[in-house]
């Protein structure tokens, strides 16, 4: 079942996060991530900074084998880069939990990205490659968007609370989340995740149960 998650790392945690060094007021936005057997290509868009200079910078990386600016629209350039095989960092933990990066962009403090992958199994590898490469990520939301939504009477706070605890195995044995953390995920205390929760599961139950006064079918 596919699994989307919010993340963010520092800057320099993601290769082209060595750009801001040089220019810190700059945007990037990433693209696509293209993995091939002899490097990695990424396309990614630069807003803000001079095309020629830029091109220069990441020309000096070491894992950079080539730099070409593609195109310029609106103030922006589009960049295509080809890693060397080497490339590391939060890349290989991408590649190799094969995570679609449905949205990615960068300034001088951090990247977000938004990620999809094709089920919890292969979130666990990327979380486990990140620590292996000693990437540290923010997760700051999981949900999965596979899960119908009919019209209940439940909030949009609930069904949050309650998509994002099934997708991080609130309720597997072992439980795959603790209360803490999921509080943490949606961004609100201890005892409101707790409250919200409950409120939202009585509201399931008690339309399944008033759907199905004669028993189940």
């Amino acid at each position: 079942m596919v699994v989307i998650t919010d993340i963010a790392v520092p800057a320099d945690q993601f290769a082209l996060g060595t750009l801001f060094e040089t220019y810190p007021d700059i945007r990037v936005e990433l693209e696509r991530i293209v993995p091939l057997q002899t490097g990695v290509i990424p396309l990614f868009w630069v807003e803000g900074g001079d095309r020629a200079a830029i091109e220069e910078t990441l020309g000096t990386d070491t894992l950079v084998e080539e730099v070409t600016c593609l195109t310029r629209t609106d103030g922006r350039y589009l960049f295509e880069i080809r890693w060397s095989p080497d490339i590391d960092s939060l890349v290989r933990p991408l590649i190799t939990s094969r995570a679609d990066v449905l949205r990615a962009a960068g300034g001088a403090d951090e990247w977000e990205f938004r990620l999809q992958f094709a089920d919890r199994d292969d979130l666990g590898i990327f979380r486990d490659q990140c620590v292996e490469h000693d990437v540290q990520i923010e997760l700051r939301r999981i949900y999965n968007p596979s899960v119908p939504r009919d019209e209940t009477t439940v909030t949009d706070e609930q069904y949050d609370i309650i998509s994002t605890a099934h997708a991080n195995g609130y309720w597997d044995i072992p439980r795959g989340i603790t209360l803490g953390d999921l509080a943490a995920l949606v961004g609100i205390s201890d005892n409101a995740a707790s409250q919200r929760l409950r409120r939202g599961i009585t509201s399931i139950v008690d339309e399944f149960l008033a759907s199905n006064e004669n028993g189940p079918k």
